[in-house]
């Protein structure tokens, strides 16, 4: 087991993050996720560099402005009480800009990162506008929002989506994996899990495992505010604790030249679900 894989909530805390993975600190080469706790009439600045960054409301609502060379954008964002209460609305900021979030009321606010290589606008997405899909059945049932899916919004190199697992339930099951580029099957990406758990005292487990000698191994008991990383192997099943909904914030990036999601699923393990289809 590997436990640099396992980042229990404060381990990359800072003077400015509750959670900070970035490349350098993940020892990989595309993905970033940053968590960001404003007080009422709080304020976080930050540019964005190589990468592009989407910022999503947690819990909360907040001002995004942006500064996109000589152009200034400001997008207002309703945000939610909490990632169990439904979709959210997001703003979309391109690399090389500088942002500011501001929120009155304060909350809780993920930015998602990728390096990339384009220079696409900043953008707003609307919460009506982000696909929900229930997939599975039985105890493989779950919830995808797919707000920063390859086939949902435009990014450069980004893919983001958030699953809500209800309590007993598995998802990311069958194990699945996406460390290799190979055309048409399967695309290399480097994923974050990032965890909330509804009610107190709830938790679940994260399960990666190799796809290769000396790969990715870790069982983790994960709660609100930690994340697991998967730069190979075999991911799943997440599992939810009886009576407590699991959320996770999936962000992924690779090297790849097209933006897409393949994945590979574990032979031993495909027929031990009732569907596949639309997978996560």
């Amino acid at each position: 087991m590997s436990n640099e894989l396992y980042l229990p909530k404060g381990a990359t805390a800072d003077a400015y993050y509750a959670l900070d993975i970035d490349p350098k600190r993940a020892g990989w080469a595309h993905s970033s996720l940053r968590i960001v706790e404003l007080g009422p009439g709080g304020t976080h600045m930050f540019t964005t560099g190589d990468s592009e960054w989407i910022v999503l409301p947690l819990s909360g609502g907040c001002a995004v402005h942006v500064k996109d060379g000589t152009e200034y954008r400001e997008f207002q964002l309703l945000g939610r009480d909490s990632v169990f209460a439904g979709v959210s609305d997001f703003a979309y900021v391109p690399r090389d800009a500088r942002a500011q979030i501001a929120s009155g009321a304060g909350g809780r606010f993920a930015l998602a990162g990728a390096k990339c290589e384009r220079r696409l606008p900043a953008r707003y997405g609307p919460a009506p506008e982000v696909p929900v899909e229930d997939r599975g059945s039985g105890t493989c049932a779950r919830q995808v929002r797919g707000f920063a899916a390859a086939d949902a919004f435009d990014c450069d190199k980004l893919i983001a989506v958030e699953v809500i697992t209800p309590g007993g339930h598995w998802s990311s099951y069958p194990p699945h994996k996406h460390d290799e580029n190979r055309p048409g099957k399967e695309s290399e990406l480097e994923e974050i899990y990032y965890f909330e758990i509804d009610g107190p005292n709830g938790y679940g487990y994260q399960r990666v495992f190799p796809s290769r000698e000396g790969g990715s191994d870790v069982l983790a008991e994960v709660r609100t505010g930690d994340a697991v990383l998967v730069p190979d192997g075999w991911h799943g099943p997440s599992i939810a604790q009886p009576g407590h909904t699991m959320y996770y914030l999936n962000v992924m990036a690779g090297p790849g030249e097209e933006r897409e999601w393949r994945i590979c699923f574990h032979p031993e393990h495909v027929d031990n679900t009732a569907s596949t289809e639309g997978y996560r």
